[in-house]
């Protein structure tokens, strides 16, 4: 396997900001990939070790486009999380002036997180996605568009100004992103964890994803994340992708999935993960009756009633 890691790019996305904050990125080739699906597909055909990417942010929730390329495909499996704290500088060759400016550029999941100043600031402003906000910042170099929103860091990356700094509709605003490779053994469990799984209903039914969430609920599992994705096959027909706090070696949260097993037509394991920024202290602690040591404690007790020993 060589040993790289891809990434959404190009060069100074946030993406890139990111993966840097891991330790194991200092011993690994960073290439910059157009596209989240590139990216995961470098994995796929044993390209890269892993790959960076974003999966949610604080502001819209998760981004679509990951989630997607992670309930199709070949699977894939989450290994770590990196959380990013985003601000966006407003990008433009230098002299340009903020009345000059008649086209804006960013990836799409950067115009929910500026949406308001945009409109206070350049409201006759045209919108064009780009495929990441480095991406933006280049196509800005080249004269497509008059100004990206990107990080300020990449100024100096594309030759451009920073004309506006902090720019951000909504204060402490994070995105989320996730190192992904093929399946494996999961790394084990810190304490302070956090799983993810892809659920297909067997059949739509009245009560149907109360059912699928009271796996989780009667085992004291709580759930960080709840996001519906179209299959394909038709309007109305969804998968459910989970983020749920624990490990699967936890009892709890291997007997939910087990339930959800028993019941789903289909269950993607994502993978265990420690989760990002958050140590054992900050953990609750578990329901009364969902510990290890009380499922261990029921199931020897039926154990013992099998055997005429209660």
């Amino acid at each position: 396997m060589p040993a790289s890691y891809a990434y959404l790019g190009p060069e100074g996305t946030f993406t890139e900001v990111a993966l840097r904050t891991l330790p194991e990125a200092a011993t690994r080739q960073l290439i910059p990939y157009v596209s989240v699906q590139s990216a995961l597909d470098a994995v796929r055909g044993g390209e890269a070790e892993a790959a960076f990417v974003p999966i949610e942010n604080s502001v819209e929730g998760g981004i679509t486009t990951t989630l997607d390329e992670l309930v199709a495909g070949a699977p894939l499996m989450i290994y770590r999380e990196v959380l990013l704290s985003i601000t966006f500088a407003l990008l433009v060759r230098p002299g340009t002036k903020l009345a000059d400016i008649k086209t804006v550029s960013a990836h799409p999941a950067a115009q929910p997180q500026v949406r308001n100043w945009l409109k206070a600031n350049l409201p006759d402003a045209l919108w064009e996605s780009a495929a990441s906000n480095a991406d933006a910042a280049r196509l800005v170099q080249e004269g497509r568009y008059d100004a990206a929103f990107a990080g300020e860091f990449a100024a100096a990356r594309y030759g451009l100004n920073a004309l506006e700094t902090g720019i951000h509709d909504a204060e402490n605003a994070q995105t989320r992103f996730v190192l992904v490779g093929r399946p494996a053994r999961p790394a084990a469990p810190t304490g302070a964890d956090k799983t993810s799984v892809v659920l297909w209903q067997s059949d739509d039914h009245p009560g149907g994803l109360r059912d699928l969430l009271g796996e989780f609920a009667t085992r004291g599992v709580n759930l960080m994340l709840l996001q519906s994705r179209p299959t394909g096959a038709g309007i109305g027909n969804y998968c459910f992708c989970i983020d749920a706090e624990g490990h699967i070696s936890d009892r709890r949260m291997a007997e939910a999935l087990m339930g959800l097993k028993r019941i789903c037509r289909e269950v993607r394991f994502l993978g265990s993960y420690p989760r990002a920024e958050v140590s054992v202290a900050d953990v609750a602690a578990p329901l009364p009756g969902t510990s290890d040591r009380e499922f261990v404690a029921a199931s020897d007790w039926v154990a013992r009633c099998q055997d005429g020993r209660f």
